[in-house]
């Protein structure tokens, strides 16, 4: 029988696989730390079940050329929900 760290790599990659699921969205869904979902799905499931690490390798990869543009994304609308905000409070006064 496969011990628990095992079956949570495959539960794990089969969820990163079902949803196209960041490594930080995953590790909030199970409530474990983005180290271990990163450790579980790239380093344990090589070993495990090559044919999900492939596939789960493909999404991480993708994740991973497209946070920059998350991160830009994620900042703009910082500063548009700041001005917004601004704007709204020089209104009231």
């Amino acid at each position: 029988m496969k011990g628990y760290v095992e079956e949570r790599a495959i539960e794990l990659a089969e969820y990163i696989i079902e949803n196209k699921a960041t490594v930080r969205f995953t590790a909030k869904k199970f409530g474990i730390s983005k180290s271990t979902v990163h450790k579980d799905v790239s380093q344990r499931l090589r070993y495990l079940s090559p044919a999900l690490y492939i596939q789960v390798k493909e999404i991480l990869d993708y994740n991973k050329a497209q946070r920059h543009l998350r991160g830009g994304i994620a900042t703009k609308n910082k500063y548009l929900r700041k001005q917004r905000e601004k704007s709204e409070e020089n209104r009231k006064n």
